[in-house]
């Protein structure tokens, strides 16, 4: 259960945070009742604080009653570094490597032992995927996952390998087939993957380097690789190395 911040001298600003932190991805759509038992808070004071951060734009009211989370949120989580600048720079770059494939294409980075997506870009011709921006994925059944994963502290690594789950019958669950995987992405600079996260699609992914260190993932997804392998790796790293040399230098 999210939000246990029903203790007794609890700041105002706690609970309207355990309010907020009553939603997440499986949880979209609440009815007060549903927010108060989430968040462990009495339902009166939920109903003040919904009121509130509804007025202030971060909660909206459907016409069924249920509350969603508001566009307000929406453009203060854009302000954070990690989104505003890599998925700001990554911008044009993205859009012609969108121009280049039509398909999908998706700037991602690690959120500890999730792949988190930053921005995405499809088109009709695309291959429909689950990902969406601000969404979270596994990392070792994506390609920006496996770019990410593959370049991850060993702590990272181990906790991944230790929860492979299985998304597809694709699905690379063996932790040793895994690791030789990952030892190869770090040799030849760029992922793939086929159907492991989505039947019928699969994907090239290649790093984004700050210098030596790896910040995000740059990936393409297609219905099938075949021979536009080389052609998609080359695009997919010419945009990646554009972003790289946009990134401000962070050395003291």
């Amino acid at each position: 259960m999210a939000g246990n911040t029903g203790s007794p001298g609890q700041s105002v600003a706690a609970r309207a945070l355990a309010v907020l932190g009553a939603f997440d991805r499986a949880h979209r759509a609440l009815t007060l009742t549903e927010i108060a038992e989430r968040a462990q808070l009495p339902l009166p004071t939920v109903h003040r604080l919904v009121r509130e951060l509804e007025t202030w734009g971060a909660l909206t009211r459907r016409p069924d009653n249920r509350f969603v989370v508001g566009r307000r949120l929406w453009d203060l989580g854009l302000l954070a570094p990690i989104q505003s600048g890599i998925r700001e720079i990554a911008a044009p770059f993205l859009q012609d490597l969108y121009a280049a494939t039509l398909a999908t294409v998706h700037l991602a980075v690690r959120d500890e032992a999730q792949v988190l997506y930053l921005d995405r870009l499809s088109g009709r011709a695309s291959v429909p995927v689950v990902s969406r921006v601000g969404s979270r994925l596994p990392l070792h059944c994506t390609g920006v996952g496996k770019v990410l994963l593959a370049h991850a502290p060993d702590d990272i690594r181990r906790t991944a390998m230790e929860d492979l789950t299985p998304m597809t019958r694709h699905t690379i669950v063996a932790a040793g087939v895994l690791d030789r995987q990952l030892r190869q992405i770090r040799q030849q600079g760029y992922a793939t993957t086929v159907e492991e996260m989505t039947l019928g699609a699969c994907s090239v992914a290649v790093p984004v380097r700050r210098g030596d260190t790896v910040v995000a993932a740059l990936g393409v997804v297609v219905p099938t690789l075949g021979r536009n392998r080389p052609t998609l790796v080359a695009a997919a790293q010419v945009a990646a190395r554009g972003v790289g040399r946009m990134l401000p230098d962070t050395s003291p």
